[in-house]
């Protein structure tokens, strides 16, 4: 998607006059335009119903039942729209949001953060790699029920996903390690040496705390256990889009 054709609406819930402003101007900075709007928590819900709003900031330190209030609003809605909660570095993770962030301290901070809500509004190109085509179906199956926008391919073996990343823009891999050629361990290692800014998640259909070592010192950004299920694909696309505090 062409950025310079996206632009998105960014709800502010209860925050600090200092904090909305990192906000609006971390969004003057941004990767596309984004529209900010500020709003209490009944507004907000109002707002949210309406439809039309990408993704609602929500400050931790509004009331649980509000919380509640705007996560039902925004769970009413077609396309739904993501629901991140501010909070300090380092805090626990809340349960019916789609992601933390921490709250910014500094206009470039900011611009960061707002690019991370732009980014939840892409589709993210993803390469499947397995040489099973009927897991193949099941993973694709699994991240099409992601609450994450993906844009999915397929590869059979370690040898034609390098050269589809190679000639190719994508942001993510899942990796089957047991294939015939490159095992996925070598394939990781290549993507790591040739494609450094694609992240890649390791898959495996056999508990093995020595694979999944030796994947994450190969740089895999997460390691699944087949079956897995659409939540833990999401927790692994909170941490590829930085959504964990």
């Amino acid at each position: 998607m062409d950025l310079d054709l996206l632009s998105i609406r960014l709800l502010c819930v209860l925050m600090t006059p200092s904090e909305q402003a990192l906000w609006r101007r971390g969004a003057g900075l941004a990767s596309a335009p984004v529209d900010v709007e500020v709003a209490d928590a009944t507004a907000a819900a109002d707002k949210l119903a309406r439809g039309g709003i990408d993704v609602c900031i929500v400050d931790s330190r509004l009331p649980a039942g509000d919380r509640a209030k705007l996560a039902a609003a925004a769970a009413a809605v077609r396309p739904k729209p993501f629901l991140v909660i501010s909070a300090p570095r380092g805090a626990a993770r809340l349960e019916g949001v789609d992601g933390m962030l921490p709250r910014p301290t500094g206009i470039e901070e900011a611009r960061k953060l707002v690019d991370i809500c732009i980014r939840l509004k892409v589709p993210t190109p993803v390469l499947i790699v397995d040489d099973s085509s009927t897991m193949r179906s099941i993973v694709r199956k699994i991240l099409s029920a992601s609450r994450f926008p993906l844009e999915l391919h397929e590869a059979s073996e370690g040898r034609a996903a390098l050269d589809r990343l190679r000639g190719e823009k994508f942001g993510l891999v899942f990796l089957d390690y047991n294939m015939p050629g490159l095992n996925g361990i070598e394939t990781l290692s290549d993507i790591r040496r040739d494609c450094p800014n694609v992240a890649v998640v390791m898959m495996t259909s056999v508990s093995d705390s020595i694979v999944a070592t030796r994947a994450q010192l190969a740089g895999a950004l997460a390691f699944l256990k087949k079956p897995f299920y659409p939540a833990d694909i999401d927790a692994v696309l909170e941490r590829y889009f930085g959504l964990r505090s």
